[in-house]
């Protein structure tokens, strides 16, 4: 009896982990087809790859989007805005929360971003990450980390202190 119950147990663990494997992978794909249409301006399968439901969040805190905003942000930007956006050394890694807050499937992607812009072609060099949350195939969640400031500063901005004038 002993044999039998040690034997399920190690069957359960096993299947819990291939499991948890075949979604991360399956999730970590939807990404990177994200990431591709994303660098290809093809917003019809970004907007296919986003939940009804999307919230994006960042890179600055209070910053929040839904999916038609984000939608219509990202086409206006395509327009007039970005020449190319390139995912330079981009990795990915997946994993499966199973309790607490943050509960679900989640990848995160770690990138050097590289934008050229239109009107000038100045190109600007990034680092960023943004953690996608992913559920029955859809992204429904994403919270995105990069310096807005040095990205302002490589296209000749200043910053001054109000203090020092």
């Amino acid at each position: 009896m002993k044999k039998i119950i040690l034997i399920l147990l190690v069957a359960a663990t096993l299947f819990s982990c291939s499991n948890n494997d075949k979604k991360i992978a399956e999730n970590t794909a939807l990404i990177e087809k994200y990431i591709k249409a994303v660098e290809n301006l093809d917003f019809e399968t970004v907007e296919s790859l986003l939940d009804e439901n999307y919230l994006g969040l960042g890179p600055s805190v209070g910053d929040s989007i839904g999916k038609e905003m984000a939608i219509a942000n990202w086409k206006e930007n395509s327009q007039k805005l970005y020449e190319s956006i390139k995912y330079a050394k981009s990795r990915n890694i997946g994993v499966v929360v199973s309790t607490g807050d943050n509960q679900g499937e989640w990848v995160s992607n770690w990138a050097e971003l590289k934008i050229t812009y239109k009107k000038d072609k100045k190109n600007v060099t990034i680092w960023a990450n943004t953690i996608y949350q992913v559920l029955d195939n859809k992204i429904v969640k994403s919270y995105t980390f990069y310096n807005e400031a040095d990205a302002l500063e490589q296209l000749g901005y200043v910053f001054i202190n109000p203090n020092d004038l």
